[in-house]
């Protein structure tokens, strides 16, 4: 018989809570379910009021002194928690970085086009990481190199140096970003 590939799910990382029983510290600072401080109760007390209330009795801040356990509905907890981490990652924009190759000596027009290409980078929301590669003895030249990433990202108007320009073997690297 056959065994079938079955790629292993993403691992993504949970965040672990102790619930009920499964919490050890013998004295705990107590939330009810509607936000109220019910005050510091011993862990058995805790638990007979959670368990009057048929809800559950989850360790919230395990660092704390005395730590904070709150009593609420697990899984409806962890389905808001989700809702919020999803709406969170929703207003965050993946930061894609978008690659402009230039040579030492390039010629005007070229450079010109590159120029408004990275503009076009930028007004898209995008950050614009600039290479220069040395070539042979092109290395000796490093001055006119950094002039020539400096006037590129001064051509471009208005953007945020993130990266000032700095040499990485036989390459100089910078990265910009659109001021906001």
């Amino acid at each position: 018989m056959r065994s079938f590939f079955r790629p292993r799910p993403k691992f993504h990382p949970r965040k672990f809570y102790f619930l009920n029983y499964r919490i050890e510290t013998p004295q705990l600072r107590v939330i009810s379910d509607k936000g109220e401080q019910i005050g510091v109760l011993s862990k058995q007390e805790a638990l007979k009021k959670a368990q009057e209330a048929g809800l559950d009795l989850v360790l919230i801040a395990p660092k704390a002194i005395p730590p904070v356990a709150k009593i609420i509905n697990f899984k409806k907890f962890l389905y808001q928690e989700e809702k919020r981490e999803k709406e969170a990652r929703k207003g965050v924009k993946k930061g894609v970085v978008k690659d402009i190759s230039l040579g030492l000596f390039i010629a005007t027009a070229d450079f010109a086009r590159l120029v408004n290409k990275g503009k076009e980078f930028l007004s898209e929301g995008h950050q614009l990481r600039i290479n220069l590669t040395l070539r042979g003895r092109e290395v000796m030249k490093k001055t006119m190199a950094f002039d020539l990433i400096n006037r590129y990202i001064s051509n471009l108007s208005e953007v945020n140096v993130s990266k000032p320009p700095r040499i990485e073997g036989r390459v100089i690297r910078a990265v910009v970003a659109k001021k906001k």
